[in-house]
């Protein structure tokens, strides 16, 4: 079931989420994007990323954005995170969406946005992709990129539970993939 903003304002108060209670709407919460950036390397290397093999890396190269921002070019890939942090019980999951006024200006959030039951003590990692063909899009710390919307479900046993088998519980800033 959907959360809406009573259960929201809840969420808020008890620290699911560290969210401006400001940023409170109808059946989300908006959230901004952090300091911390991975750029994908400017430069073709001629290495293939195996999506099956771990230890086979993204070349990345990392920046820490000051207020005048990060301007991210056309077709350039980044992981940005979010500045607010979640602590799900295991009876709520919540989902990523991109603001429709930031995806109308050619940004694209990709598909990873979904935060299991249990997940805790860290901050969103966003995959985001620069759609636009002649134009750069300017990233900004603190700027309103997306939404959460949550979801109670029946409670996840506490082995099932991401707090248990998660791979990126407790992580602050910019998280690089761990591997499929």
């Amino acid at each position: 079931m959907l959360l809406s903003y009573n259960e929201l304002c809840e969420l808020v108060r008890d620290g699911v989420i560290d969210a401006d209670p400001q940023f409170i709407n109808g059946a989300s919460i908006d959230i901004r994007i952090g300091r911390e950036l991975f750029v994908e390397q400017a430069f073709y290397s001629g290495e293939i990323v195996d999506l099956s093999d771990k230890s086979s890396e993204l070349p990345m190269d990392r920046f820490v954005m000051e207020d005048g921002g990060f301007a991210l070019f056309p077709g350039q890939f980044c992981l940005a995170h979010s500045v607010e942090t979640f602590n799900l019980p295991d009876d709520i999951a919540c989902e990523f969406r991109l603001r429709s006024s930031i995806a109308r200006r050619g940004l694209n959030a990709l598909l990873a946005g979904w935060c299991d039951p249990g997940w805790h003590g860290s901050q969103l990692t966003l995959e985001l992709h620069n759609t636009l063909q002649y134009h750069s899009v300017l990233l900004r710390p603190n700027l309103r990129i997306g939404q959460m919307m949550f979801y109670r479900c029946e409670t996840v046993p506490k082995e099932r539970s991401y707090a248990t088998v998660g791979r990126y519980n407790h992580q602050s800033g910019v998280v690089a993939s761990k591997g499929a």
